[in-house]
């Protein structure tokens, strides 16, 4: 049966380790399968066949005979899983195409089991993104694109799932992330050209606009003040019934707050084509900015791109709202379903492609509204919420390392907060004496401590990185059966099914 592995039962006795029976594959005379202690760091791939030369493209480890067997038991390094790769096709990456899909984010590397498990659960409507980190989440953790995408195929390998999946570079800002991405084998590349957006410009006076509207950079957008204005005078035919706003003055705003942006997307949109395969996608995304993007906005940056060359699979608009980190909605749901409905439509005429909705973790409230207004065009992208299971699973697991966790964020929100839209108070969060043993879970719960929690995980993985990873891999159900529940309502939600 497609995406369940083979299980026969192993020849060889595999001593003082635990098989991981989701694992096993068989390939003609040879078995592959992971053993372990733990599903982490402590799994080894074992490798089982015929004929001695059947082990040959494995290194490392140790070999052994017996009962016409050859064994070999070698550790989980980035050139065994090269070689898995090229034996298993279901374990590379590819592409998502215009299908539901859902990124999940990993910051610690032990998470896809448990991702695997709450799809299986809610249902495989959605194509699941497992390696998803932004390049500023990388820089946090000190793990590079390769070790990001090793972490979760190994994940992928050891659930035996092979209904196929993606892998994201996230958030790239320059053509250096996207070369080293590209060489780490990533299938969808999501540009972050936000550095680029003037959000001003929604509020510029009529002299101010003029002059900044002469100072865009006409040539690398290839195009010129007068082309563009002309172009915007009427809305485009395929949107015209939408009721979209459009004229010299909306057209001016909207070129001077996103046309940098659409002239660096298209940078990077050239120098993937230059180094990556040709059948990997692009996301755009702006929502990382102060202002929400207007329907006309939309408009633009997606004729602008089309006009430049660049063809994309899904783009992340500013919706109406605000979406902190490790928070649900904060606005009114009815307005951000009236935004996104339109922002949908356009995405429908103009492309088709996804609409992709970022800092999308526990945002439960407006799922139901997104899938109502994509239907299957649309993505979500989560990636701190599992990082925040791991920490209740070890606010049961081991409560002395959650608290020296939890201190150390307390001691640097000031400062980790500045990179990211939160607006939980320091104040509002206890001190981790005056919290018993007991109640340490329910702090995850708290509006304020997760996110708290959540904007310091590269300190806190920095100084306990160590710690945090030994003490998951000694319980990984536990963290797996945290990560199912909280995944699964997140799929539901979305209609995974």
């Amino acid at each position: 049966m497609p995406g369940l592995p083979d299980r026969p039962e192993p020849a060889v006795d595999l001593p003082g380790l635990d098989l991981l029976p989701e694992s096993v594959v068989r390939l003609e005379d040879r078995q592959l399968k992971l053993a372990a202690t733990g599903r982490g760091s402590g799994a080894r791939l074992v490798v089982q066949a015929v004929h001695v030369q059947e082990l040959a493209g494995f290194v490392g480890g140790e070999t052994s005979s017996n009962r016409g067997q050859y064994l070999l038991l070698t550790p989980r390094s980035a050139h065994n899983l090269a070689q898995l790769r090229s034996l298993l096709g279901w374990l590379r990456p590819g592409p998502l195409g215009l299908r539901r899909s859902m990124g999940f984010g990993d910051r610690i590397g032990l998470a896809t089991p448990g991702h695997v498990r709450a799809l299986r659960v809610a249902g495989e409507g959605l194509r699941p993104v497992f390696a998803q980190q932004s390049i500023r989440e990388m820089a946090r953790t000190r793990r590079g694109p390769q070790e990001v995408l090793d972490d979760a195929t190994w994940g992928v390998f050891s659930s035996g799932w092979r209904l196929g999946h993606g892998a994201d570079a996230d958030h790239l800002k320059t053509p250096d992330d996207v070369d080293v991405c590209a060489a780490a084998g990533y299938t969808l590349f999501t540009f972050d050209p936000g550095d680029h957006v003037q959000a001003g410009a929604d509020t510029l006076s009529a002299p101010r606009l003029e002059q900044m509207l002469e100072r865009l950079p006409w040539a690398a957008l290839e195009d010129s003040t007068e082309s563009m204005l002309q172009r915007y005078r009427r809305v485009p035919a395929t949107v015209a019934d939408l009721d979209i706003a459009c004229g010299d003055e909306p057209a001016a705003r909207a070129a001077i707050k996103y046309g940098p942006a659409v002239a660096h997307a298209a940078r990077l949109y050239r120098r993937l084509r230059e180094v990556a395969p040709p059948d990997c996608e692009v996301e755009i995304s702006v929502d990382e900015t102060d202002s929400p993007t207007t329907s006309f906005q939309h408009v633009y940056i997606a004729t602008e791109l089309t006009r430049l060359g660049v063809r994309w699979v899904s783009l992340a608009p500013r919706f109406d709202g605000r979406f902190e980190k490790g928070s649900d909605y904060i606005g009114d749901p009815g307005a951000f379903e009236a935004d996104c409905a339109v922002h949908a439509a356009i995405a429908r005429r103009l492309g088709p492609y996804k609409l992709s909705l970022h800092s999308g973790s526990d945002k439960l409230s407006i799922y139901g509204a997104f899938r109502r207004c994509t239907g299957s065009l649309g993505h979500v992208k989560t990636a701190g919420t599992s990082y925040l299971e791991a920490l209740r699973t070890l606010s049961r697991t081991d409560p002395p390392l959650f608290r020296d966790v939890y201190a150390l964020a307390r001691s640097r929100y000031g400062e980790d907060r500045a990179t990211y839209h939160v607006s939980a108070r320091l104040e509002a969060t206890p001190e981790p004496v005056q919290v018993q043993d007991a109640a340490l879970p329910a702090l995850l719960d708290d509006f304020h401590v997760r996110q708290v929690l959540h904007v310091t995980f590269g300190s806190a993985l920095d100084e306990f990185g160590d710690r945090v990873r030994t003490s998951l891999d000694r319980d990984l159900p536990a963290y797996e059966d945290d990560l199912e529940r909280h995944f699964v309502r997140h799929l539901q939600a979305l209609g995974a099914a």
